[in-house]
């Protein structure tokens, strides 16, 4: 049995926009990217431990690899490449058919803080698979409820997980 993709988005999903409480100040130490110290260490392990394949499906492309997998402690993931050609459809998000095409007929659970409920429905008339399109909070980033909504979706009989 194919195991569902799990689709990564970074910037407001694994880097949120306001600070961790517990996150150290940034000191202008990191590389790149003077967020990358919002990243919850804890989210790798999580991720890795979902009955899902990992995908970066995010602007940082082959980027996330070397800059957000290694202190997640993930290892390098396939990436979503974003087509040049302008493939929107009407009211969805710019990386919903992509991505649906990318899926090619596999479940899959979409982590990303901009979809909406026009990207469901597009995503149920034309992807013939089980999708979760899960928004996560910018503000905050992954949190325990959002992991336990991707594990309950996940072991979902009838092709989920």
């Amino acid at each position: 049995m194919t195991r569902p993709f799990v689709f990564l988005d970074v910037d407001g999903v694994l880097i949120p926009f306001r600070p961790r409480p517990d996150s150290p100040p940034s000191g202008g130490t990191d590389v790149g990217n003077p967020l990358l110290h919002r990243l919850n260490p804890d989210d790798g392990p999580r991720l890795l431990a979902l009955d899902g394949d990992l995908v970066w499906a995010t602007t940082w492309m082959a980027d996330a690899n070397d800059a957000v997998a290694p202190p997640l402690g993930l290892p390098a993931l396939p990436v979503v490449e974003w087509p040049d050609e302008d493939d929107d459809e009407p009211g969805v998000h710019w990386k919903t058919v992509c991505l649906t095409r990318w899926a090619a007929g596999r479940p899959f659970v979409w982590l990303d803080d901009e979809t909406t409920d026009a990207d469901r429905r597009w995503v149920a008339a034309h992807h013939p698979a089980p999708a979760l399109l899960h928004r996560v909070d910018p503000t905050v980033g992954l949190t325990d409820a959002d992991f336990a909504a991707v594990r309950r979706w996940l072991a979902l009989p009838g092709g989920a997980g």
